[in-house]
């Protein structure tokens, strides 16, 4: 959560729209269940005496929110030791002179990635030339049909040329051009167009089978899950978090979903 979003600018300190914050996030609670707030980002080099003020606002949100400073103009230093930019703080009191007062302390961080993110970063690091054997055939494809495309032009520009007396004709070369077209197949032939929608109606059928069979294992893992949880949920009364996540998501799904699923499960 930014310090700018959701924030007025005094002729001292900035202030946090409260209304607007708590309408946000009562909004992320609805989507992210699970999550809550613990903390906020801002972009600078070092914690300063705003942040301190935006802290001693948003503690009625959390007792210790943590504080995300990113650093967009980092140091070479940190740019060939592969340090990120950014750093953590956590606030803690500070007493001096009997007095106390909040100040932030850089804390340890450690980042972890799933193995669906780290396939997306790896993916777009390559520039998604080598995101897997489909893409390389794919561009194996592209790159050939690009280069008949460019060899058909160079042969109609010679052919052009030709009728238009600006080239010399060369009868072998003609020759040869005339036997390729026609030992292409016709495709204004009524026969060939009724082979070729036959064909063609085949592809989007297999295609459309295939998707529907994909989407159906998809239900099936799913009413496996749910049949699962709810002998759970016979078993021991349904009290814990999981149970009630899995009551969530059968009525997310819906009467009729259900119904249709516990058909399939018969």
């Amino acid at each position: 959560m930014s310090d700018a979003a959701g924030s007025t600018s005094s002729a001292a300190m900035p202030k946090v729209d409260h209304g607007f914050f708590a309408a946000r996030k009562e909004q992320y609670k609805q989507v992210f269940p699970s999550l809550d707030f613990i903390g906020w980002y801002s972009v600078a080099l070092n914690p300063t005496a705003m942040h301190i003020s935006i802290h001693e606002q948003l503690i009625g949100y959390h007792p210790t929110p943590l504080l995300l400073v990113l650093q967009p103009t980092s140091t070479d230093q940190q740019k060939d030791s592969g340090v990120l930019p950014f750093k953590a703080y956590e606030p803690t009191v500070e007493i001096r002179d009997r007095k106390s007062r909040n100040v932030y302390i850089e804390a340890p961080y450690k980042i972890e990635t799933g193995e669906a993110e780290r396939i997306a970063v790896d993916s777009t690091a390559k520039g998604g030339a080598e995101s897997g054997t489909l893409s390389s055939h794919l561009q194996t494809q592209r790159a050939a049909i690009k280069m008949l495309h460019d060899r058909i032009l160079t042969l109609v520009e010679y052919v052009s040329n030709c009728v238009a007396g600006t080239a010399q004709k060369d009868h072998e070369i003609l020759r040869a051009l005339a036997a390729l077209v026609a030992s292409l197949p016709a495709s204004e032939n009524k026969y060939f167009r009724s082979e070729f929608e036959d064909e063609q109606s085949d592809v989007l059928l297999t295609t459309y089978l295939s998707t529907l069979t994909k989407s159906q294992n998809i239900l099936n893992d799913i009413v496996d899950k749910y049949i699962t949880m709810t002998d759970m949920g016979r078993e021991h009364g349904g009290h814990s978090g999981g149970l009630r996540s899995g009551k969530r998501r059968g009525e997310f799904i819906g009467a009729r979903g259900m119904r249709i699923m516990e058909d399939w499960a018969r």
